[in-house]
């Protein structure tokens, strides 16, 4: 976690033994325009996986990923 040190995005390095890491960036403010053309401002976030694919599969890593994002986005589905 470099985030808590204003690093906005970067990959992390897997070492032996590890089979992954996940490296997670600082939030951002950003302007966005919705459906109905309202400007607001959400946070994002930067997360990336870095895994040994002989370990573990890209897709596999791609649903922990989309998993990651869904409870970020919604954190009230981890009390559910």
């Amino acid at each position: 976690n470099l985030g808590m040190m204003g690093v906005e995005n970067f990959d992390a390095v897997i070492n032996p033994p590890q089979a992954s890491i996940l490296a997670v960036g600082t939030t951002l403010k950003q302007n966005i325009i919705d459906d109905g053309g309202k400007i607001s401002t959400i946070q994002t976030i930067s997360v990336t996986l870095s895994v040994d694919h002989r370990v573990i599969d890209g897709a596999t890593g791609a649903v922990f990923l989309r998993s990651i994002a869904k409870y970020l986005s919604n954190p009230i589905k981890l009390l559910l």
